[in-house]
């Protein structure tokens, strides 16, 4: 029985030991990173905004069509939610697609930095629902631009200066 009691409190001794040789080393290493962290990074690079990039297929002959409707609604929302800096930019690209399976038009929107993506749908719901109209109307406009346009994918990429 004392034998039972005496290992009973060795393996708490032990245990927390343990315990605290863990936390003194979390420390150490908590403490190393703040050292490593003051010093600058060997990057060959700085990180800069982040951009969502569109790439968009015009139906032939509907370029300019397509171009009108971004205007309306791509143009009119950026330019709100970049006043209210939500967005740091945006830019529309036009050029000849390379194969018939190629987009034609890239739409991107620069965001300060990948956290100004979360919550992005409540801030910006607003700016659609005054510029655009209701989910209906904003729903009936994207069927009306299946009909001159596809997506033909998105990305979202860091942009980076090179040291």
């Amino acid at each position: 029985m004392k034998f039972t009691k005496y290992l009973r409190t060795a393996m708490i001794m032990v245990a927390a030991a343990s315990a605290v040789s863990v936390c003194s080393a979390q420390n150490s290493a908590s403490a190393a990173t703040t050292a490593t962290s003051a010093i600058q990074s060997t990057a060959p690079y700085t990180e800069g905004g982040v951009w969502q990039i569109t790439m968009v297929k015009t139906k032939p002959g509907m370029s300019d069509d397509y171009l009108k409707a971004l205007a309306r609604i791509f143009k009119s929302t950026n330019d709100e939610a970049k006043k209210q800096g939500i967005i740091t930019d945006y830019k529309i690209l036009v050029g000849d697609a390379s194969t018939q399976q190629d987009y034609d038009i890239l739409l991107m929107i620069e965001y300060p930095n990948m956290a100004a993506l979360d919550g992005l749908r409540d801030k910006t719901d607003s700016i659609s629902a005054k510029l655009v109209g209701t989910e209906d109307q904003q729903r009936q406009l994207a069927v009306k631009r299946l009909e001159i346009r596809e997506i033909m994918g998105d990305k979202t990429m860091r942009e980076v200066t090179l040291k």
